[in-house]
């Protein structure tokens, strides 16, 4: 017979969908079998899966060393490198990852959350198998400083609980247990984070403004297209897309801008800037091209300057506490020293 403890990263979710985490080989009619036979219980009575786990619950296995080990699967994957196909184990992901993503900056750390500046240039999240993300790179983080265990990951992997499009730099809120990802996710979807980014646009914007439009996303070609007003007909095609800004400083032709982000959807800021005349600088997408390369005494990336720049968090209670009312900086780029 095997056992598993129920620790605060298993509790609070259905027995069923921990077993698929923890058998991650066995399918679901095999674990209702299990659960009818009595081979798996819980605190050692017949279960059906529905049963929601509290902290100090026991789940117990009742099958040979052999079928255990079958279901538990093995931990070996494969990746691509520069060079050859690699396999590792699925640590080894991790581990590359925290080698070779440079330059991400822990700016806050708690037991539920993390908060990181990301450079521009790293994926958020994977798009392919084989591409490394700061969500590895997260996990590789928690499992060289000692804050999490392999064993630990078996039943819930940290994760990011908002998206940066690649060429976007700044803040990443990371979570680290089930409950921060859960409190954390929760709120930023009802958008009681407030989100503020940093970028240099055309044209010398001198008022704050708060802006609507409509946003359709072009999957095949990943751009996006906006639109004022919609007729009838293309309610179903949009989602409607809230942005604010005011300027901190403007002059030589262009404006150092805060952007706040309403709603956040694929390209929005990008993109409802440049539908109003003020595209981003470096954007090559949705921006000036001609203005982009006027730019030739200063050395800029090959990417839009967008930073995501502040987090203002509201008050909090209970397990995010530490996080109440209070707000975080991201270091802006070094570009940006030259261009204000």
């Amino acid at each position: 017979m095997q056992e598993f403890k129920i620790g605060p990263n298993e509790a609070g979710q259905r027995l069923d969908k921990f077993l698929h985490k923890y058998l991650k080989e066995a399918g679901s009619s095999f674990l209702y079998k299990m659960l009818r036979k009595k081979n798996i219980t819980l605190n050692k009575k017949k279960a059906d899966g529905k049963e929601t786990l509290s902290l100090g619950d026991e789940v117990q296995f009742f099958f040979s060393d052999e079928t255990f080990e079958k279901f538990r699967g093995s931990a070996v994957s494969t990746i691509n490198t520069d060079t050859k196909q690699k396999k590792v184990n699925s640590l080894g992901q991790y581990e590359l990852a925290y080698e070779r993503l440079k330059g991400i900056e822990v700016i806050y750390e708690d037991e539920h959350i993390l908060l990181l500046n990301k450079p521009a240039g790293i994926l958020s999240q994977k798009s392919e198998a084989s591409d490394l993300s700061v969500n590895e790179w997260l996990i590789g983080y928690l499992l060289t400083k000692g804050k999490m265990s392999p064993e630990q990951l078996e039943t819930f992997r940290p994760s990011i609980c908002n998206r940066l499009d690649r060429n976007t730099s700044g803040m990443i809120i990371c979570g680290k247990s089930l409950i921060g990802s859960q409190q954390m996710n929760s709120l930023i979807k009802e958008r009681k984070v407030r989100k503020f980014y940093r970028t240099f646009v055309k044209g010398n914007v001198e008022k704050s403004a708060y802006i609507k439009g409509y946003l359709k996303k072009d999957e095949k070609n990943n751009k996006v297209s906006l639109k004022e007003v919609l007729i009838k007909e293309e309610k179903n095609d949009y989602v409607p897309i809230e942005t604010a800004y005011q300027p901190i400083s403007y002059g030589k032709g262009y404006t150092y801008l805060e952007v706040e982000l309403i709603t956040g959807k694929t390209h929005q800021i990008r993109a409802h800037l440049a539908s109003i005349g003020h595209p981003l600088l470096g954007d090559e997408k949705y921006g000036d091209k001609e203005w982009n390369r006027s730019f030739k005494n200063i050395k800029l990336p090959k990417w839009q300057l967008l930073h995501s720049y502040r987090l203002e968090f509201p008050e909090l209670v209970g397990n995010l506490e530490e996080l109440s009312e209070r707000e975080f900086v991201a270091k802006e780029p070094k570009v940006y020293k030259l261009l204000k």
